[in-house]
């Protein structure tokens, strides 16, 4: 593993730091996590005999354009100076650790490589995933219930369209040591994989038909402050989610010096046994229980709660808590997503 590189801006404190043009970071995917992820895509499409190696730059948000089989990555994944300062203006950060950043760059593969080899276009593909060319809506409606799409990243989103449907499928199909024949038995969602498993053995040590290696909205294009980039980030996104806002209020407190425990933090180091405790005991399903947890951690820090009592009473607490929203997620959709 590399030395993080240094940048002049490193030195500045966070409201200088906020002032500085996108464009002026002049940041470099060399020894960052981001290129080892991107090496580690590329080994593993080549493991499954496949040429196609998407190009990867540094933009201001993910996505994989059309009609350029490549993938940009926001910037703040590449220092951990900018991943300090995204998590504190969106109490989050996006593929900021390893097993996160690759689920991503697997699912952004599923569009560069649908867009390689222009899959999108073949009746097969629109036979078992839909038309591409339906409209994209801006907000989507998720069943939970719903077994016809794999879980991968969060909310659901092969729901969203087509080519997030094949994207998502794409990315449990590549994922090394996946045993979705397993996991997906019984499921609707199995057909689609096994599509995948025909399709790529079909392409495989084929040629991409498109090779535009371009890049879109390069960071170093961007002229807008990091400030600006926050200000309108905070605007197009909606991360103010206030449905159980007076659940949490009632079961944290308001924080009140530097001494309390803050409740989110609470909450994200207690994941793996509120999962285990809500996936074994209530018999929900760990991907819904995973849902309700990041989505209450987040809002818990935009709140600034802190815990009530010692932690083996917190403990409690959040667990009834988390009970009670995945409760009320399964009812509102009004299918029972339990296992």
């Amino acid at each position: 593993m590399g030395r993080v590189k240094r940048y002049w801006w490193d030195r500045l404190d966070d409201d200088d730091l906020l002032d500085v043009p996108l464009r002026r970071l002049r940041l470099t995917m060399r020894n960052s996590a981001v290129e080892r992820g991107v090496d580690q895509l590329r080994d593993e499409l080549q493991r499954r005999g496949i040429r196609f190696k998407p190009h990867a730059w540094i933009s201001d948000e993910w996505f994989s354009p059309d009609g350029v089989p490549g993938i940009a990555v926001p910037f703040y994944l590449i220092h951990p100076r900018l991943k300090r300062i995204e998590r504190t203006h969106t109490h989050m950060v996006e593929g900021g650790n390893h097993h996160w950043l690759m689920r991503i760059l697997r699912h952004e593969a599923g569009h560069a490589i649908d867009t390689a080899y222009g899959l999108r276009r073949r009746k097969d593909w629109r036979r078992i995933f839909g038309h591409a060319s339906a409209p994209y809506p801006s907000t989507y409606i998720s069943h939970p219930s719903s077994r016809r799409y794999v879980l991968h990243l969060g909310h659901w989103y092969a729901q969203a369209h087509p080519t997030e449907d094949f994207a998502e499928t794409f990315a449990v199909w590549l994922q090394p040591r996946a045993r979705w024949r397993r996991d997906y038995q019984g499921w609707p969602a199995l057909r689609k994989l096994e599509y995948i498993e025909r399709l790529m053995a079909e392409i495989r040590r084929t040629r991409p038909r498109c090779t535009n290696r371009s890049r879109i909205e390069p960071l170093g294009e961007k002229s807008q402050t990091l400030a600006q980039y926050y200000k309108r980030k905070a605007a197009r996104y909606d991360f103010e989610e206030r449905r159980y806002d007076r659940m949490l209020q009632r079961a944290y407190a308001a924080r009140r010096g530097a001494r309390c425990t803050r409740a989110s933090r609470f909450v994200r180091e207690m994941k793996p046994q509120l999962h285990r405790l809500l996936t074994r005991r209530a018999r929900l399903h760990p991907y819904l229980v995973d849902h309700a947890i990041d989505s209450v951690a987040n809002r818990l820090a935009q709140l600034r709660l802190c815990i009530r009592g010692d932690r083996r009473k917190a403990k409690r607490v959040t667990v009834r808590l988390l009970e009670r929203i995945v409760l009320d997620i399964m009812r509102r959709n009004r299918e029972n997503y339990a296992l």
